[in-house]
């Protein structure tokens, strides 16, 4: 089984992507805190990469900007690679499936919700208002 559940902040704003075949892809990376902190050092956290294909990668984009509080629910994938100098490489993304908002519903002064940094006067929409991914019936392997 391959199912990952994580919960933080993110570091930085969603950058949102087209592929060739204009399919939207979102990555951004999410700050989550440790759990336990050794007495007498600081809060410690892992800074854990993640893509959002689809309606999901261009609703994150849309909803969250960075420090924004997010769970994500999805898989755990490797990627190899090679740098610049030869040398072999891995990274690990989570692959998210779903998200949900954490934290306060209002941001800014005037208690908008705040959408790509402009406050306005949205609320966000509930999870069950985006659209999921159709399943063709097909397995991927």
């Amino acid at each position: 089984m391959n199912s990952i559940i994580i919960k933080g902040r993110l570091t930085r704003d969603p950058e949102l992507r087209y592929t060739q075949s204009n399919t939207p892809v979102a990555s951004f990376a999410v700050a989550v805190d440790r759990r336990f902190t050794p007495e007498g050092q600081e809060k410690q956290a892992d800074f854990i990469d993640c893509v959002a294909w689809r309606t999901t990668g261009e609703n994150i984009s849309k909803f969250f900007t960075k420090g924004k509080e997010i769970a994500v629910r999805g898989s755990l994938q490797s990627r190899k690679w090679e740098d610049r100098d030869g040398n072999k490489r891995i990274s690990w993304e989570v692959i998210v499936d779903e998200f949900d908002f954490c934290g306060p519903k209002q941001d800014g002064q005037n208690g908008g919700f705040k959408v790509a940094g402009a406050p306005v006067d949205v609320q966000p929409p509930t999870p069950g208002e985006f659209a999921e991914l159709q399943d063709d019936g097909e397995l991927p392997f």
